[in-house]
């Protein structure tokens, strides 16, 4: 039996009780799942939620710890994934299956207007017994003690609030009228929160969450503690010890304790007094050694205007940014929705700090105060090179003159980070956003709270939190948390077609095929119609051996493994001959002569031509009248190394040579 939906067609496989034992038409129960980031059954009559299943973690249903194995049958939950998609998730269920598949007919499901039941057929009594029904207590009712209560069915009463909790309404909870839950006790300031664990729980309703498969329990913990919205969190998967990460936002609802198995919660408390200073103490203390200027938030506030949207320029992954008055900075606050909290801050401006080139935004400052921690850069007058590239009207002021300068400077910012600069710099988050432009449309790499440093030799790393802008990120990066300076050469290859095209990494069409940009620019290649890649922005003034040479670059970036994109580093690449080659003297866009075909057909594909071509058919040489000539015009005359040369023979006695 399978439960869930199929995502490519929004087929949606799920229970549905009749309306009557005697009416098989579909009724109002129905137990089916809920496509939420973490996915859960729920037991409802029409839209109302009777019960909540909980989200599986790689054991069991969350909210149905008794499904141990059993002789009987097993459930299992499955996410079926296909990279042809633009999402690659194209199911997503759960199954029933009877181990004995000669006893099949032995187990059954039923929904009635109360509960779903798995019953067993007995033979000797010709019976259907219940084996399992859910929901099976009181405490399985959804939500039946309100938001951040705990439903313990072996306690009387059984709603109490969680640890640091009291009821929102005392006089509704002495009536054991839960509904309306409790509230924290002191409210949070965000700065110094911690964590309480609740072991053995129900994990809360997963509507308002975010899950992070490739984070461990200690990533997570950081990534919820630096993002003041997080309310909770815990690993998405307890097989093992644990892995993987789920955050809750708002209002935890539908908790109950468990006397035995359940899951281990970590939910956000507001810091104690002793806590708070700590925090502020160790952030000064890693800034203070810096050359930089401590600006006030008084003189940052009076000049923006206290943060107007008259005074906003742009919105970037970790908050807004916003011009100084009368002065040429830019102000970037960092919003405490963003997921960029101390760690990521710290690191940014030690980074950006020690950087000095002129394709990189310089820092000019920063400001902690309070909640508030801010930093500030140079003004750049242009803003964004992607308020540019992907605007149609806009787009008309970047020809492609600028444009091939704005490739360069990006280049040259990526080559002083990865071998010019006294630490390797991996960016891992550079994208058409983070490329700000100053008054001569000159390319300067912003935004570091991504990066990661490397001394000495070494080149690559990996994580198990992966950060950054998926569209952008490499695949080894994406899937298994390595990184490198061959995932910044990925980037780049996107950053390239985008500016190249003018359209962003996302779904586009080709034919009956739904492809992102990568894939779209790798079928027009291999189609030979690789100029329908060109903004028509850029076509009166694009010299098309440039382009050409330039998506053929962006290609060898973006090769699926690492070990076969080029290096910003290496001067025999075909990143540098964009530089040092004249276009006119270099053709690196192959193709067959006509008459021949690739000597490597696998080679080819990948844009490696070394190989060359070869004859179908190989010359016959002694019955020359099975051979012929070809004439080929408007060609560079070959190597004559091998040649021999007669000025007084015409052209037709050489033929006939």
């Amino acid at each position: 039996m399978k439960l869930g939906w199929d995502l490519r067609t929004a087929l949606e496989w799920k229970i549905t009780a009749w309306k009557s034992p005697e009416d098989p038409s579909p009724g109002d129960f129905s137990f089916r799942l809920n496509l939420y980031n973490y996915p859960e059954f729920y037991l409802m009559k029409g839209r109302v939620k009777y019960h909540r299943l909980g989200p599986w973690n790689g054991l069991y249903f969350s909210g149905a710890t008794n499904q141990n194995p059993n002789q009987l049958y097993e459930i299992k939950y499955v996410v079926k994934n296909d990279s042809m998609y633009v999402m690659n998730e194209v199911e997503k269920f759960c199954f029933l299956t009877v181990k004995n598949s000669s006893a099949a007919a032995i187990v059954r499901v039923k929904i009635t207007e109360t509960s779903l039941q798995i019953q067993v057929w007995e033979e000797e009594r010709q019976y259907w017994s219940i084996y399992t029904t859910i929901p099976g207590d009181r405490c399985d009712e959804y939500a039946v003690c309100g938001a951040y209560g705990n439903c313990r069915i072996s306690q009387s009463p059984v709603c109490q609030c969680l640890e640091g909790f009291t009821p929102r309404s005392q006089q509704e909870w002495s009536t054991m009228d839960w509904s309306q839950g409790c509230v924290v006790n002191k409210s949070s300031s965000c700065e110094g929160d911690r964590f309480v664990k609740h072991p053995g729980l129900k994990v809360p309703e997963t509507d308002h969450v975010d899950l992070y498969e490739n984070i461990d329990l200690e990533e997570c913990r950081e990534k919820c503690l630096n993002n003041c919205y997080c309310v909770a969190y815990t690993n998405s998967d307890i097989r093992g010890g644990g892995k993987g990460c789920v955050h809750w936002y708002f209002e935890l609802n539908d908790i109950r304790q468990f006397e035995t198995g359940g899951q281990d919660l970590y939910i956000r408390m507001p810091a104690l007094e002793s806590d708070k200073s700590k925090t502020k103490d160790n952030l000064k203390k890693q800034l203070e050694d810096l050359d930089l200027r401590l600006f006030d938030l008084l003189t940052i506030t009076t000049a923006t205007n206290n943060f107007s949207l008259n005074n906003k320029i742009g919105q970037g992954g970790f908050g807004p940014v916003y011009k100084m008055a009368e002065m040429l900075h830019a102000v970037k606050r960092l919003s405490s929705s963003s997921g960029q909290g101390i760690t990521e801050f710290v690191t940014e401006v030690k980074l950006i700090a020690k950087l000095q080139h002129r394709n990189l935004v310089k820092l000019l400052g920063f400001c902690i105060k309070r909640q508030e921690k801010i930093l500030v850069y140079e003004y750049m007058v242009n803003g964004s090179l992607d308020s540019f590239v992907f605007d149609q009207i806009k787009g008309k002021f970047l020809d492609w003159p600028q444009r091939l300068d704005i490739i360069f400077g990006i280049a040259r910012g990526l080559l002083y980070l990865h071998q010019d600069s006294r630490l390797r710099i991996i960016h891992r988050d550079l994208k058409a956003s983070n490329i700000l432009l100053d008054e001569k449309l000159n390319p300067k790499i912003s935004d570091f709270g991504m990066a990661r440093a490397f001394g000495g030799d070494q080149t690559e790393g990996n994580t198990n939190r992966v950060v950054g802008t998926y569209g952008y990120m490499a695949p080894e990066y994406a899937v298994d948390g390595l990184f490198s300076i061959k995932s910044d050469v990925f980037s780049f290859g996107i950053l390239l077609l985008e500016i190249i095209c003018g359209n962003k990494n996302r779904a586009l069409c080709h034919g009956n095929q739904t492809l992102n940009l990568v894939g779209y620019a790798w079928t027009l290649w291999k189609e030979q119609n690789v100029l329908q890649l060109i903004d028509s922005n850029i076509m009166d003034s694009c010299v098309i051996q440039e382009v050409l040479r330039c998506i053929h670059v962006s290609l060898l970036c973006v090769q699926q493994y690492p070990e076969d994109r080029p290096t910003m580093t290496s001067q025999d690449n075909a990143i540098w001959k964009v530089y040092e080659t004249s276009p006119h003297d270099l053709c690196d866009v192959c193709q067959c002569l006509e008459g021949f075909s690739p000597k490597s057909p696998q080679q080819w594909k990948v844009l490696d031509w070394r190989q060359g071509c070869v004859q179908p058919k190989p010359l016959s040489y002694k019955e020359s009248y099975m051979d012929q000539f070809v004439n080929y015009l408007g060609l560079e005359v070959q190597d004559i190394a091998h040649t021999w040369m007669d000025e007084n023979v015409g052209l037709e006695e050489y033929r006939n040579a």
